[in-house]
């Protein structure tokens, strides 16, 4: 199955901090493979202030930020430990679909497979979903940076 991180092992991963960070805990990894990753999706978003006031939306590309971020803790666990501490970087996106719209209240599961990986590009096929209904999909590729 694999391990388990919460938000502040998620740091350890990630650069991001609020109100940019847009995975509150791991579910599951397996190394080179799968990321099972979660979203708590509050009122309380900074984001929801513009988008929509009156009917509250998560915009879709913070969606795919989110599969992003957790296929980047994936990514993370399958490089040498010599490049951890660079960092990873978001290279392209395709195949990119919304079905449903994403609002407060909801909780959102990432889930991100590695398709194919190089020694310093990664490309990763991620799908969201509430209540196991996939609200988004994606393929997409980042690199890792110079240390």
């Amino acid at each position: 199955m694999g391990k388990n991180l919460n938000i502040v092992e998620i740091m350890d991963y990630l650069p991001h901090r609020y109100p940019f960070i847009l995975v509150d805990r791991v579910l599951e990894v397996t190394p080179g493979d799968k990321i099972v990753a979660l979203k708590n999706v509050s009122i309380n978003e900074p984001f929801f202030q513009g988008h929509f006031p009156q009917t509250p939306i998560m915009p879709g590309v913070l969606i795919v930020e989110g599969m992003a971020q957790a296929g980047g803790i994936l990514y993370f666990e399958a490089i040498p430990p010599e490049k951890r501490g660079a960092l990873i970087y978001f290279m392209g996106m395709d195949k990119v679909k919304f079905r449903k719209p994403v609002v407060p209240g909801d909780q959102m599961i990432f889930i991100v497979e590695i398709l194919k990986q190089r020694s310093n590009a990664v490309k990763m096929k991620g799908t969201a979903s509430v209540d196991n209904v996939t609200v988004a999909e994606a393929e997409f590729m980042a690199t890792i940076g110079e240390k």
